[in-house]
């Protein structure tokens, strides 16, 4: 980006900087009130982007606040692509750094579980392999398996009860939070992405999982992080999920 582009973006996000220069009506002196109303638009944009993509964090902050507070972000985190779908990476980040909101350790995560939707549902799709052999394997065989995941499938750790506060805000009748830390697995079966909360051991197990471990390994890895992982639950959530789309067969 060249130094008038530079200029030109800082000023277009914050107000309390003049017209960048050469920016004239046809009279030749600087268009501060068209400036301003374009100014006005692209903040505007960007924080409705905002809004659209932290539904929960502008629920647990209120309006007022959530719109100060995205008034500050977008302009120390100006967009990086055209694309405002993907307007916000920083969040997380940016929570966890901000003094007003110190009290509130969760919400760091909470905009991590949030993001996490949204790249699920812009993921590439997938088709579902054909699991049904794996009923019939013995354990030694199933435990030799490489297992390719969806590119919609995100897992999301945390230290507070992130999937209790997200379902307490967003589907009605859910019931409040208790404070336990959960660990979330995000996946799109369809059209949506779903939430899902993943028993003891479990972030362990698909991490491992992703990171191209066989079954067996990514049994270990969970068993590392809790003793008495089972395993059972974790593999029908994903295959209820659709989340399988290979299965390798190392044996």
């Amino acid at each position: 980006m060249s130094v008038g582009q530079t200029d030109f973006t800082a000023a277009l996000l914050d107000p309390a900087r003049e017209v960048p220069e050469g920016l004239t009506n046809p009279d030749g002196q600087p268009a501060t009130k068209r400036f301003d109303v374009y100014r006005n638009n692209v903040a505007s944009s960007l924080l409705d982007a905002l809004r659209t993509g932290f539904p929960v964090l502008r629920k647990l902050l209120g309006d007022e606040f959530f719109d100060a507070m995205g008034g500050i972000y977008l302009r120390a985190h100006p967009p990086a692509t055209p694309m405002l779908m993907f307007f916000g990476q920083e969040m997380p980040t940016c929570l966890a750094g901000f003094a007003p909101v110190a009290h509130l350790p969760y919400l760091p995560d909470v905009a991590r579980l949030e993001l996490a939707l949204r790249d699920s549902y812009h993921a590439a799709d997938a088709t579902p392999a054909d699991c049904s052999a794996m009923a019939t394997m013995s354990a030694d065989q199933l435990l030799a398996l490489r297992l390719t995941l969806a590119p919609s499938l995100k897992v999301i750790c945390s230290a507070h009860p992130v999937v209790g506060i997200w379902r307490a805000n967003m589907i009605e009748g859910a019931p409040a939070p208790t404070a336990q830390p959960e660990d979330a697995l995000i996946i799109r079966p369809e059209f949506d992405p779903v939430i899902e909360r993943l028993p003891a051991g479990g972030a362990a197990f698909v991490l491992a999982l992703m990171a191209g471990q066989t079954l067996g390994n990514a049994v270990e890895a969970a068993e590392a992080q809790f003793t008495n992982f089972n395993l059972t639950p974790v593999l029908q959530m994903l295959l209820h999920t659709g989340a399988i789309t290979e299965v390798l067969n190392e044996g």
